[in-house]
């Protein structure tokens, strides 16, 4: 195992700290540059590695890449010693503030344990090579402004803040006996929203996008970690669907959704939204239709094909859950395979939590050696197609200065170092290959020789044992 020095944001108060050795020669007025030698570099778009190439970053861009040598005299270097240099990767479905899921936090945790535990999450997705994450709902919206105002550490984050469902749909955690009006725990801190008419989820929408969120997610259709809406349901009305849409729309941005069978994917193309998740029961002609109108798909092989495959083992589910879980393991396959036939737009997101929060990476392998079986294909669901989407954030994306999802000049410092090459096997994504991680110019994560680049304190055994890390 190697010995990892974690979270330089955190230990070094976001200070690119240089080995002692390093030169400090750079002008106290000048952007601090960082020029990485002899590496290959996968771009986040092309199907062959730049071969002994150089990117150079200028503060929190990327100034320059090149196959040939970049003069920079005054840059710290890092010597990739052949590694390959990709784009931090993007998880386009996230939960960063659920342990075991919704109902688990309603029942056994408050709202600041659920924060101390989005701060390790976040802390690990780092750590894994994950430099941005979309939620995918959940009260982020606080969390994803002290990360862009750099008082924690953490992933670049587009919130969709609470999840829009209707009374009885996918996000309704309230209990067996409430009535009218009642709101339970997540409610109450905005985890989700029940809303229903076209005035309810307009005024819902409109909030979350007040308070920051990117783009909007709306439950619409049946689930299978929630307790009142079986599979076959769909959930809002077109008018509904449309009025949040319009809200959307309105802010420069988009609506993605949960479901999972074709009435409650059309109704949603219907309305306008743009990107679905998960998908996993739909007709081979619903994936047409996707196709045909630029709607994109997020796709969640661990949980559909893995967890799903043995849902026995998820011992926080129920026996209804279970057999939900075992329905959406019996179309994922098939769907998928579909997606890749017809060349949607697709991302990868885990939609995974609690113990499974440690291996991200394994959504993207799984999609290959399951699905695609294309490594090039499946690498570009966690970069740049997943930038793509981000960009339908329009207005709404903090993130104006830079492109993300790319190696590419003008593009975010957002770089990580893998000792391997993804583009031949898929696995060297996992956490013990991925030696370096860079986000927005700064270190978060160090395996490479004490002699090559900045030397941070480890962690400690504590937080290694922790994440199965000894």
């Amino acid at each position: 195992m190697k010995n990892s020095s974690f979270f330089a944001g955190a230990v070094a108060s976001f200070v690119f700290a240089f080995a002692p050795h390093a030169s400090m020669a750079q002008d106290d007025e000048a952007p601090r540059q960082v020029l990485f030698t002899n590496v290959n570099i996968f771009d986040g778009v092309s199907e062959t590695l730049i071969e002994n190439g150089s990117v150079l970053v200028e503060g929190n861009l990327i100034k320059t890449v090149s196959a040939d040598a970049i003069e920079a005299p005054d840059a710290f270097t890092v010597d990739g010693e052949g590694r390959t240099l990709m784009p931090g990767l993007i998880d386009m479905h996230s939960h960063l503030c659920f342990r075991n899921g919704m109902l688990e936090f309603r029942d056994n945790y408050d709202q600041m344990a659920a924060g101390a535990y989005t701060a390790i999450a976040m802390q690990d997705y780092l750590d894994q090579g994950f430099t941005t994450a979309r939620d995918a709902g959940c009260n982020i919206l606080g969390v994803a402004k002290a990360v862009n105002n750099g008082i924690i550490p953490g992933p670049r984050i587009f919130p969709s803040g609470g999840f829009l469902s209707q009374t009885g749909g996918h996000a309704d955690t309230g209990s067996f006996n409430d009535v009218p009006g009642d709101l339970d725990d997540l409610e109450a801190h905005m985890v989700g929203f029940i809303a229903d008419g076209v005035p309810e989820v307009t005024k819902a929408a409109r909030h979350n996008l007040r308070a920051g969120a990117t783009q909007i997610k709306v439950m619409a259709g049946g689930g299978v970690a929630s307790e009142f809406d079986p599979l076959h349901m769909t959930q809002y009305s077109l008018e509904e669907m449309k009025a949040i849409v319009g809200v959307a729309e309105d802010y420069g941005t988009y609506v993605h959704v949960h479901g999972y069978h074709d009435r409650s994917v059309n109704r949603a193309i219907d309305a306008g939204a743009r990107v679905i998740e998960h998908n996993f029961l739909v007709s081979e002609e619903t994936v047409i239709r996707m196709k045909e109108e630029g709607v994109a798909l997020s796709v969640q092989a661990v949980m559909s094909l893995e967890a799903f495959g043995d849902p026995e083992s998820i011992t926080f589910f129920s026996a209804d859950q279970k057999a939900k879980a075992a329905q959406v393991n019996s179309g994922a396959q098939q769907m998928m395979e579909w997606a890749v036939k017809h060349d949607l737009l697709m991302v990868t997101g885990g939609d995974m939590f609690g113990p499974d929060l440690v291996r991200q990476a394994d959504n993207i392998i799984w999609f290959n050696d399951k699905i695609a079986k294309n490594p090039h294909l499946s690498l570009k669901t966690a970069t740049s197609n997943a930038a793509e989407v981000l960009t339908w954030s329009g207005g709404m994306n903090p993130y104006k200065d830079g492109t993300l999802g790319t190696i590419a000049e003008g593009g975010y410092a957002d770089i990580i170092l893998i000792d391997g090459n993804p583009l031949e096997d898929i696995h060297d994504l996992k956490r013990d290959n991925v030696d370096f991680v860079m986000k927005d110019g700064l270190v978060y994560k160090n395996w490479l020789p004490d002699d090559n680049a900045p030397a941070f304190q480890p962690a400690g055994p504590e937080r290694d044992a922790y994440f199965g890390l000894n």
